[in-house]
């Protein structure tokens, strides 16, 4: 696997045209399992092919139970991830038990100490909220406990329910409960109450950060600019065109064995990359800007101001200076409004 993370590095090495790196995200699966030597082997090919900024936001994304205080120590030594995301999901061990998670609450707080005292002062967690286990009071201590630590960055979810999924089946069958709507949205509520009180600013509808933290990585990507993505169902975007890569690691193994680029590639229309800024920059507090809806093509700036009128009477969506963005009321519904914004 490593050999070929390399050599897509390498046969992708012109993609960005040369454009300067601002983040590098180690995200899906378990990267943290990779050893401090493998890491590095992908940072110094990555330096060899591209102009990283010094100040790059580098973050690696791992499970509680895996950031042992060896391994902390080691990726604060000699590595230069400065930023760590870290799947608590729940301080509960009732919530981590139903969700199937392999650590327990116990290791959640013991590595979210380890890591504040080996100086990883830039942490972001995950947080999930609407479980059938996950009570108002649980909800409560969960972003207590986030504030207590002093952690910049949250991004907490709302449980959703995958069609094609154990948990779906599970639903199905009547052998767990089904994620109860109401509930969701109170905890919701309580969420966006409770973080602000405590400073943090709702940059996106899941994102929550103190100011002047908010995710690099994440930002980029909601404002459309361009990314390589490398490895097993890695996605790239160009603003042009999107690709992907397959999922199956044996066959992307082999394909780079070969110096195949193991990837599907569509070119946008118009209307897709309209689409797509819609249902991302909606999401964000900084909204949909008018002047980007004037690069999709003749019409596109008409069907938006249009299409979001019955919003704007409803109080979901509010319109500002340079554009339109969700109000309170509109954040729970953002899903259902993109998809009547859309062309």
């Amino acid at each position: 696997m490593m050999r070929a993370l390399l050599t897509e590095l390498e046969i992708q090495g012109d993609y960005l045209k040369g454009a300067a790196i601002e983040t590098i995200y180690f995200g899906g699966g378990t990267p943290s399992l990779l050893t401090v030597a493998e890491l590095n082997q992908v940072f110094v090919k990555i330096h060899a092919l591209h102009s990283v900024l010094p100040n790059a936001e580098i973050t690696l994304e791992a499970n509680p139970d895996d950031l042992t205080l060896e391994k902390l120590r080691d990726l604060r030594q000699y590595t230069p991830v400065n930023r760590l995301s870290i799947g608590v999901q729940s301080f509960d061990d009732a919530d981590l038990k139903w969700m199937n998670r392999a650590h327990q609450a116990k290791e959640s707080h013991q590595c979210l100490e380890t890591a504040l005292a080996t100086g990883f002062k830039d942490l972001t967690i995950d947080l999930i909220y609407g479980a059938p286990t996950t009570s108002d009071v649980q909800w409560a201590e969960n972003l207590r406990l986030a504030v207590e630590y002093d952690i910049p960055h949250l991004s907490c979810y709302c449980l959703t329910v995958e069609e094609g999924t154990a948990l779906h089946r599970f639903v199905e069958k009547g052998k767990t409960a089904p994620v109860e709507e109401e509930k969701a949205i109170r905890q919701f509520e309580y969420l966006l109450d409770a973080t602000a009180a405590q400073g943090y600013e709702q940059y996106e509808i899941s994102n929550f950060a103190r100011a002047g933290r908010y995710a690099r990585h994440n930002s980029n990507y909601w404002r459309g600019k361009p990314y390589l993505g490398i490895g097993p169902s890695a996605h790239s975007y160009n603003g042009v065109s999107r690709q992907w890569n397959i999922a199956n690691n044996s066959l992307y193994i082999k394909d780079l064995s070969e110096k195949k680029l193991p990837f599907e590639r569509e070119v946008l229309t118009d209307q897709q990359r309209y689409n797509e800024y819609v249902m991302t920059a909606l999401r964000t507090s900084w909204g949909v800007e008018t002047a980007r809806l004037q690069g999709f093509g003749r019409g596109a700036v008409a069907h938006f101001e249009g299409s979001v009128q019955p919003f704007l009477r409803a109080g979901t969506v509010e319109q500002q200076p340079d554009g339109y963005r969700l109000t309170r009321a509109g954040k729970f519904l953002a899903d259902g409004i993109a998809a009547e914004l859309f062309m």
